[in-house]
């Protein structure tokens, strides 16, 4: 594919972890029926669903655990679909006791993030799916 296309999709991924605790913008960069499991294995299906969960969290303990997606690869399927491989580094600013917590404690602080990304028919890369899997051991 094309560099812009590549650079149009790297572009998507910064402005997604940029906005990670800006709710409206963050759910903006995500189709209509976006599908996310998150670092715990939680299932997300589709924008309102996003909105809600995300909304919940950044009124949380959560709003202090930060994540930076570093592109590893990005493989187009079809040229409005690519799939694009991170390396998901988590930076944990909760407090000690609710890091520590088995409950509450994260899996991993790195992970593999997959995205599918799509095309729009305006133009616009969004993610239509995004899975993360811990790094552990």
């Amino acid at each position: 594919m094309s560099e812009m296309e590549t650079a149009a999709i790297r572009r998507l991924v910064v402005d997604a972890e940029e906005h990670q605790s800006d709710v409206e913008t963050f759910v903006a960069l995500h189709t209509a029926d976006t599908s996310i499991v998150n670092f715990g294995g939680r299932r997300v299906a589709g924008r309102q669903a996003l909105t809600t969960v995300m909304r919940a969290a950044l009124e949380s303990p959560l709003a202090q655990v930060i994540t930076r997606n570093e592109v590893k690869d990005i493989r187009f399927v079809r040229p409005d679909v690519a799939i694009v491989t991170c390396l998901k580094r988590v930076s944990d600013g909760r407090e000690a006791e609710v890091r520590e917590d088995p409950r509450t404690a994260l899996p991993a602080s790195s992970g593999w993030l997959t995205y599918v990304v799509a095309k729009e028919p305006g133009g616009a890369w969004r993610i239509a799916s995004a899975q993360t899997t811990p790094i552990t051991g």
